[in-house]
């Protein structure tokens, strides 16, 4: 049977044993798709907002189903050089039109050629690795546009 599911849970209970519905980046910045738990139960997604990893989107008696992203390849780049530099990092990871992350210790970015080029044409200094990648996500109060519900033309 699938479920309809317009958005995630206000109040779920934490309580309950989880069951994971794997969802890649790509999918979950989308506000129609569809999606299966690990135990088979499926789900359509019609919603208002995209979902996010670790949302609660169903639960019943004995479970809650709860949104996972995989980790994914990204190049990360750490955060023990000057404000300045992290932010011309920043800056040119965007001026690429490439996404990133930033985290308290490291930058993230997807791992593209695009990207390594840069960051060794820059000479800055990055490790492949996997993670959990959530662009547009950043630290200290700061926040995305998408976060604060408004929207930017290009």
């Amino acid at each position: 049977m699938l479920q309809i599911i317009q958005s995630s849970l206000e109040t779920p209970d934490f309580d309950l044993p989880e069951i994971a519905v794997l969802v890649e980046r790509m999918k979950l910045a989308k506000r129609l798709w569809r999606g299966v738990a690990e135990d088979g139960m499926e789900f359509g997604c019609e919603l208002a907002a995209p979902l996010r990893d670790g949302d609660t989107i169903w639960q019943t008696a004995t479970a809650r189903y709860v949104i996972r992203q995989p980790a994914e390849a990204v190049v990360e780049i750490s955060l023990e050089v000057a404000p300045s530099a992290a932010a011309g990092i920043g800056w040119a990871i965007g001026n690429l039109h490439l996404e990133l992350s930033a985290e308290a210790t490291r930058l993230l970015a997807p791992d593209e050629p695009a990207v390594r080029q840069l960051l060794e044409r820059l000479k800055v200094p990055y490790k492949s690795t996997m993670a959990i990648f959530k662009p547009g996500r950043f630290v200290r109060g700061a926040h995305s546009s998408h976060e604060l519900g408004q929207s930017h033309k290009h």
